[in-house]
């Protein structure tokens, strides 16, 4: 399951006296390696992962789902993501260890050698597997293996570092826990979890795009093609504003698809309404200002991250309020 990391730092020597470089100093301790294990998983995008997951099995079932089973995809959901984390660290070490943002990162620090990275990163893909085929049911299993493989082999291989279009199908590794959420409890597809689908899909360039204005010259130095490394602000801004508007729409949808109670729609219609101020005032601080700093983008990476959460709370809280 996916994706879009967060980290912060601009120090490149570690404080277990190895720096960027490599060079050698004391052994770290036991437990800042297993941090840094902990770190190759990104576990705030798990976070957000899971909460894309959860809410819908409850959506699903129209009411509180077996505890047994959520916890087994909660599990199966997180070695999943942790594994493509994992992965998606071994293969951009290169570039980690010159970007401010990720520099701290276990592999740039040499805490972690890219061997073992990559031995955890494949043995948590396997136990996701069989944790999700033997205790969920093979198609929820089948469908983060391909969440993983899209978020690798698609997002970090192919995309990345090649188009300003990355970020836009490249996330659709992290639409996958929707459908994961509902089939772990149905056992099949339907259209339900595809629109929440969509809605995340659509959700992920605006959210994406912010933080990478933040950290535009980051990827500008590694020269990784996000789109505000290519174009200016403002296009950046309209783009943004536009995908907001086509989440907000597609997050309405499920109201006559899906057939819910008055709860979600009003919710969806409110939280929508404070998303699209957000996108919308990005957009003017561009038109308005040549300075970057001025355009504030972490204020909608903050608000996208609040909306999305906040969204599926009302998913699983609908069946519940709505009966």
């Amino acid at each position: 399951m996916t994706y879009v990391g967060h980290a912060t730092s601009d120090v490149a020597s570690d404080r277990t006296g190895r720096s960027a470089r490599g060079s050698r100093g004391p052994r770290p301790r036991v437990r800042d390696v297993v941090a840094a294990y902990v770190g190759l998983t990104k576990p705030r995008v798990i976070e957000l992962l899971l909460l894309t997951t959860v809410p819908v099995m409850f959506f699903a079932e129209r009411g509180i789902p077996s505890l047994g089973l959520v916890a087994a995809t909660v599990v199966g959901g997180t070695l999943s993501a942790g594994s493509a984390s994992t992965l998606n660290c071994v293969y951009d070490r290169d570039i980690d260890e010159q970007m401010r943002r990720t520099r701290r990162r276990a592999l740039p620090r040499h805490v972690v050698s890219p061997v073992s990275a990559l031995v955890f990163g494949l043995v948590l893909g396997v136990l996701a597997t069989v944790v999700l085929w033997l205790w969920v049911n093979p198609l929820s299993a089948m469908l983060a293996l391909a969440a993983e493989a899209f978020y690798l082999f698609v997002y970090t291989m192919l995309l990345k570092r090649r188009t300003t279009q990355n970020i836009v199908w490249g996330g659709i590794a992290g639409c996958f826990p929707a459908l994961i959420g509902w089939t772990a409890v149905t056992g099949e597809l339907a259209w339900t979890p595809v629109v929440l689908f969509l809605v995340v899909f659509f959700w992920t360039p605006p959210h994406t795009w912010a933080l990478a204005l933040r950290y535009r010259e980051d990827y500008a130095q590694v020269d990784v093609p996000m789109l505000p490394v290519v174009k200016p602000a403002v296009e950046v801004g309209r783009q943004s504003f536009l995908y907001a508007l086509a989440t907000v729409a597609t997050s309405l949808a499920l109201w006559p698809v899906a057939g819910t109670s008055w709860f979600y729609p009003v919710a969806a219609a409110v939280l929508g309404a404070v998303f699209l101020v957000a996108a919308q005032r990005m957009w003017a601080r561009a038109r308005s200002t040549d300075s970057l700093a001025g355009i504030q983008p972490m204020q909608l990476f903050h608000i996208s991250n609040l909306y999305l959460a906040l969204l599926f709370v009302a998913v699983a809280l609908d069946p519940l309020i709505g009966g």
